[in-house]
């Protein structure tokens, strides 16, 4: 049994306040969006809110099909470590942008196979609900079924896709992934609530200690 720390990403992050809530509740990475969305931030306050930030927090731009050299001018002008693709960009466009870390994210579908992203070659995949008007943030969940064939360790898998404080423990049971990003599951009235945000990983810590304590039984009947 292998133990690993989920690591959990809050996404569409507007504001500093935001930002603050969720390093404050322990979360390892924030998401700014730089595409059509009602979470899309500017490059300005992108950058502003990302000086702000203490050390050990990973900054994340979500871009949909830009042009790369915009996103690399987005990157280097706001101080992001990681890029998030969520549109029809090709294998070949993901690897422009080392020494960036790059997560490519997939909308679930059976036809969805581990060949076609392991052609992508990233620091990790994301699969994502599918939505036939969106590429993502809609807060439905898709079949978990569907992404057990991604979690065979040939690449560290992020699950999205309507996840929240009551059917985490859920998803985490079945999949255990690297990662998980989250959205709307911690919005309230279409803000982030730190309170969400709070509950949400109190049910993360809850599994990991869990695990803990399993890994620990295990090893002490080996011996």
């Amino acid at each position: 049994m292998k133990m690993c720390p989920v690591r959990i990403k809050v996404c569409g992050i507007r504001t500093l306040q935001d930002a603050l809530a969720a390093v404050q509740e322990g979360v390892h990475a924030l998401g700014f969006v730089f595409a059509p969305s009602p979470r899309r931030v500017t490059p300005e306050t992108a950058a502003a809110i990302i000086k702000e930030l203490p050390p050990f927090i990973g900054k994340v731009g979500v871009f949909v099909n830009e042009e790369s050299g915009r996103v690399r001018e987005i990157a280097a002008y706001c101080g992001l470590d990681t890029l998030q693709f969520h549109g029809e960009e090709t294998a070949a466009y993901c690897r422009l942008f080392h020494p960036y870390k790059v997560i490519k994210a997939f909308p679930v579908s059976h036809s969805l196979s581990v060949e076609r992203c392991r052609e992508y070659g990233g620091s990790a995949i994301l699969l994502d609900t599918k939505y036939a008007d969106k590429k993502g943030g809609g807060g439905l969940v898709f079949d978990w079924r569907l992404a057990l064939p991604f979690c065979k360790g040939t690449f560290p898998l992020i699950l999205a896709g309507g996840l929240n404080q009551d059917n985490i423990l859920g998803a985490l049971k079945v999949l255990r992934p690297f990662g998980v990003d989250i959205s709307s599951g911690v919005e309230k009235d279409g803000l982030k609530d730190q309170d969400m945000i709070r509950a949400f990983m109190k049910q993360i810590r809850r599994w990991e200690y869990q695990q803990i304590s399993r890994y620990e039984k295990e090893r002490v009947e080996k011996e």
